[in-house]
């Protein structure tokens, strides 16, 4: 795709900031949470590279996703394609141009750190019980956003 209309000047499709679509079976309004997340999104992808494209879209769906929660569960990911199994997550990064890293623990405590390729995410976002049902539940979605925000 061309970045620039030529002699025109005109911004083209790579410099437009993206938008969400969704459709749900439910009568809520989860694609119009979705949109509102979009919001965020800043700097238009043409100017990122993947690795930092694929880590604030993942933000706006574990956001979306946790907002859908009760105070009895925090937000997990389960990953396809091998053994790698669920993974609360606890943090999240990237590494430019093209790697996203995972933070977080196994149900069973067990520390895990997932370091993958973005032509190879692939994530499934569960909901999981909290460890320790008196405590708060730790939204991390808000963090990640927050820290978003600081850039």
């Amino acid at each position: 795709m061309s970045r620039e209309n030529p002699g025109t000047g005109e911004a083209t499709v790579d410099d437009a900031i993206p938008r969400v679509h969704e459709v749900h079976a439910a009568t809520d309004d989860r694609g119009t949470a979705m949109q509102a997340l979009t919001s965020q999104v800043r700097q238009p992808p043409a100017q990122k590279s993947a690795a930092q494209w694929a880590y604030e879209r993942m933000i706006l769906y574990i956001q979306n996703f946790e907002k859908q929660l009760d105070s009895e569960h925090e937000v997990a990911m389960g990953f396809a394609g091998g053994d790698a199994g669920v993974l609360r997550i606890e943090g999240m990064g990237y590494f430019d141009p093209d790697i996203v890293t995972f933070y977080g623990s196994e149900a069973n405590g067990t520390r895990t750190q997932l370091i993958q390729h973005v032509s190879q995410l692939n994530v499934m976002l569960r909901a999981l019980p909290k460890p320790d049902p008196a405590a708060a539940p730790v939204r991390i979605g808000f963090r990640l956003a927050a820290d978003l925000d600081r850039d």
